[in-house]
C-alpha cells in the first residue's frame, strides 16, 4: 500500500480515474472562466467533467466553453462550493426549451374563473 497520494489517484470507491476531464465553464469577470456547476435530479449540486469534447458539445452544445482538468483538481475547486460529487460523462439531460408558438405569445392570459365541483 502506497503511503502518498497522487492526483491522479482514483478515490477508494472508483475503479480507474477518470484522468483529465473537459470541464464546462461560463465566463467570469475579464478574462477567467468559472466552473458551471450542476444539479442531480435529486438536487445535489455536483461538477461536471466529460472524457472527450463530442460529449461535452452532445450534452450542453457546441458553443458551450471548457478547460481541462485533473479529477483530483475539479474535486479541490468543487468542494467548498457545496459541490461533493462529481458526474462524469452525463448522457440524461432535459431536452432544451421549445420556444412558444408567435400565436400563444401573443394571445393575453386573461384569468379565468375555476370549473364548479360537482357535488
Amino acid at each position: 500500500m502506497c503511503l502518498f497520494r497522487y492526483e491522479d489517484d482514483p478515490e477508494p470507491e472508483e475503479r480507474v480515474p477518470a484522468g483529465l476531464l473537459y470541464v464546462p465553464v461560463r465566463p467570469g469577470r475579464g478574462a477567467e472562466a468559472v466552473i458551471r456547476l450542476f444539479r442531480t435530479p435529486l438536487g445535489a449540486r455536483t461538477a461536471v467533467g466529460f472524457t472527450r469534447t463530442d460529449l461535452l458539445a452532445a450534452t450542453l452544445g457546441e458553443g458551450q466553453g471548457c478547460i481541462r482538468l485533473s479529477e483530483s483538481l475539479l474535486r479541490e475547486l468543487c468542494a467548498p462550493l457545496g459541490a461533493d460529487l462529481i458526474t462524469v460523462d452525463p448522457t440524461l439531460s432535459a431536452p432544451a426549451a421549445a420556444p412558444a408558438s408567435p400565436a400563444a405569445a401573443a394571445a393575453p392570459h386573461r384569468p379565468g374563473r375555476l370549473p364548479a365541483q360537482a357535488a
